[in-house]
């Protein structure tokens, strides 16, 4: 009788869910750029080809990872508040569950409109900006943009973009507010003087919540209801 050699992957009790859970540590901890199928392998101690069992290629693990972040946007049941309290809402679920994962926040803004948690929440918007008065598409252009806009909220967030152990972002951090400060405070007082905010707000709970309060307050500037 001959042995039936067993697949790698399946020995070892991978699957698609654990693997975008392992991938979605890397980019946290390393970035994007970290996450390759090979270093993914390694980390589960197989061959690349046991991973394209699952993932086909990079593309298609990246495309995991977005739809992991979008199915955690948790919508809040629609209510009777005013159209701009619950847009608020729906926009603060969305950055919710993008916030933790900056490194990859970005790979949303594709699969928003291929995605059945992204369609819910492009749907839900849409919803939302109808009952500002304005047409169809314009709610489109705008809820368009919002959510671009949020996403580059959570990407860019101060400090966000520094990886590796925490005392080399520290370190980062750290010489860049040097740099700032060692402006010529004559020809830029307000960059020196507000070089601790500009680097890395201490308080990211603040800056997410201006953000969001600008959104919808861009929203309410160019809707017919005001």
């Amino acid at each position: 009788m001959v042995a039936t050699r067993r697949d790698p992957a399946v020995h070892r009790g991978l699957d698609p869910d654990k693997l975008v859970t392992s991938a979605l540590a890397i980019a946290d901890a390393d970035g994007l750029s970290a996450v390759t199928i090979r270093r993914l392998a390694q980390q589960h101690d197989v061959t690349p080809m046991a991973l394209y069992r699952h993932f086909r290629d990079k593309d298609e693990l990246f495309a995991a990872l977005a739809e992991r972040l979008l199915a955690g946007v948790e919508l809040p049941e629609p209510d009777d508040r005013p159209w701009d309290e619950q847009l608020r809402d729906v926009l603060a679920a969305f950055v919710a569950a993008l916030r933790p994962h900056p490194n990859v926040a970005e790979l949303t803004l594709t699969r928003i409109l291929t995605s059945a948690p992204g369609l819910a929440l492009a749907e839900r918007t849409l919803a939302l900006l109808q009952l500002t008065g304005l047409d169809l598409d314009q709610s489109a252009r705008i809820g368009r943009q919002v959510l671009c806009s949020l996403v580059t909220l959570v990407s860019t967030e101060p400090g966000a973009e520094e990886h590796g152990a925490p005392e080399a972002r520290d370190d980062a951090i750290h010489a860049k507010r040097t740099a700032l400060a060692a402006l010529p405070p004559r020809r830029y007082p307000y960059v020196v003087a507000a070089a601790d905010v500009l680097i890395c707000d201490d308080s990211s709970d603040d800056y997410y919540r201006l953000g969001l309060d600008l959104a919808v307050a861009g929203i309410r500037g160019v809707s017919p209801t005001g």
